[in-house]
């Protein structure tokens, strides 16, 4: 094992296809297809499964995608060690919506705080339409949040992560053994709905041209609620795989099956008002996420598996 292979496995895990990894990478497909065959062939085990829609991971794919992203971590912390840090110093007010608060920016946080010692994040947490009016006021000069649901005109974003959108299941549930499902089959079974962040207005843009409507036993902004329920038997639910963790807290196994028809994805970026002239310390917020996000190996760093 070498980083090599591990960094063009985590590029085909979050691109979700060999061709896009391989474009991201400029590299030859037949580059990533061997380093991940070097890979299986070193652990014993399949990492990914082919389908309609690209390289799915399988349950040890997923548990290596945790450790190939700390081992990353620790790669580019050890350069940071050698390279020394920044001197750059100020105060930047940045706002996050609860999602990403909870699932992406702790990482990222820390990296910077490593990076930056001199530089004081204050940061808030809020839902959209008090971020965008905190942005286009000028409290905040800038905000992390879901770009896919921002609506101001007033602002503009940078997108940084899409996350897919898959069903959550029990485990051994017939949909997932049966590898993908539909939303006539989704349709049938309870539903547990999320309601923290839009996620329940979000989900309507793809129930709706389906003619379908879920059977929602339960409606909750608590994501370990929904973790349990669905872990537990009581519903399925779609969500997006920054928020998905493989066990709930009771213990229990949570799979994820990819439905047959196209979800817009989960998209994570960065948001402030148009115009706007940047400090030392906002351009700098802005380009170490830009960076990181550039090369697919640090892409998801800050979200745990």
């Amino acid at each position: 094992m070498n980083l090599r292979q591990l960094k063009y496995f985590i590029a085909t895990a979050e691109l979700g296809q060999v061709s896009r990894a391989a474009s991201e990478l400029r590299i030859s497909q037949s580059s990533i297809t061997t380093a991940v065959r070097e890979l299986e062939q070193d652990l014993d085990a399949i990492l990914f499964v082919r389908t309609a829609h690209g390289m799915e991971l399988t349950p040890p794919g997923r548990e290596l995608l945790g450790a190939a992203r700390e081992i990353m971590e620790k790669v580019e912390m050890a350069r940071n060690v050698v390279q020394g840090h920044s001197e750059i110093e100020g105060t930047i007010n940045i706002a996050a919506t609860y999602t990403v608060i909870g699932y992406f920016l702790p990482f990222h946080l820390d990296r910077l705080k490593h990076r930056f010692p001199k530089l004081d994040i204050r940061l808030s947490e809020l839902n959209r339409e008090s971020i965008e009016e905190g942005l286009i006021t000028n409290r905040f000069d800038m905000a992390v949040l879901l770009t896919s649901n921002t609506q101001s005109p007033e602002l503009d974003t940078q997108t940084l992560l899409r996350s897919p959108r898959r069903l959550w299941v029990p485990q051994n549930h017939p949909l997932q053994i049966q590898g993908q499902a539909n939303f006539e089959e989704i349709a049938e079974e309870d539903y547990i709905m999320l309601t923290v962040d839009e996620a329940a207005h979000t989900s309507m843009k793809y129930w709706g041209p389906t003619g379908l409507v879920p059977k929602v036993k339960l409606r909750t902004s608590s994501t370990e609620a929904v973790r349990s329920m669905v872990a537990n038997g009581q519903g399925v639910t779609i969500l997006s795989d920054m928020v998905h963790r493989p066990w709930s807290l009771e213990g229990r196994r949570i799979g994820t099956v990819v439905v047959d028809r196209d979800i817009p994805s989960m998209d994570v970026g960065l948001a402030w008002r148009k115009g706007q002239e940047w400090s030392e310390a906002t351009r700098m917020f802005f380009d170490y996420f830009s960076e990181v996000f550039q090369a697919p190996q640090m892409g998801h760093l800050g979200v745990r598996g």
